[in-house]
């Protein structure tokens, strides 16, 4: 069982990861359009954030690193702002282009919109970290795959376990204002 401050450090540290990815991808921070009506009945919408089956989708030869077997998913509220988040961590064999790969043809798939910054990574054929939308303005949705470092497990008080040496390690996450109006990329 992972200690409830480990929780809370992985919380907001998902949320810190999310709004960097969306200043250095283009998508919009979950802060710019935050709920007013906080975390009191979200259980139903964070149920509908685990159901996306790309959290549990996962290239060949990928593995849930000790400590990490369950998925994280719930509200977190700061200021009056609430998020809504459900996420998975990894460690795949393969290097980051496998992973970028595996998850660009997977969330397509499944109806996500690439970000223009994934779009642009496409092109290049470079690995990067990901980011796709899906609804509208009133209930969009945002899925990040981000690659993991030891900085950012640290700030987690996670430990990385041998798994995490023996490979790639990262995150798929699927984020929502608790009010469904936030979580689009930019285009």
């Amino acid at each position: 069982m992972v200690p409830r401050t480990a929780i809370r450090g992985r919380t907001v540290l998902l949320l810190t990861v999310v709004w960097a990815a969306g200043v250095l991808t283009g998508c919009r921070s979950l802060a710019d359009a935050a709920s007013a009506s906080g975390c009191a009945g979200t259980e139903s919408r964070v149920g509908e954030l685990t159901s996306y089956s790309v959290l549990g989708s996962r290239p060949r030869g990928a593995v849930v690193p000790r400590g990490f077997e369950d998925p994280e998913a719930g509200c977190w509220e700061d200021s009056g702002e609430a998020w809504l988040y459900a996420e998975r961590t990894y460690v795949s064999p393969g290097g980051k282009a496998e992973v970028t790969r595996y998850y660009r043809a997977a969330a397509e798939r499944e109806g996500w919109q690439p970000s223009q910054a994934t779009r642009q990574s496409s092109k290049s054929g470079r690995p990067a970290n990901l980011c796709f939308t899906r609804g509208g303005t009133d209930d969009a949705t945002m899925l990040d795959v981000y690659f993991l470092t030891a900085e950012i497990l640290d700030a987690e008080d996670s430990e990385a376990g041998p798994e995490f040496g023996s490979g790639t390690g990262y995150r798929v996450s699927v984020t929502s204002a608790a009010d469904g109006s936030a979580g689009s990329c930019s285009e």
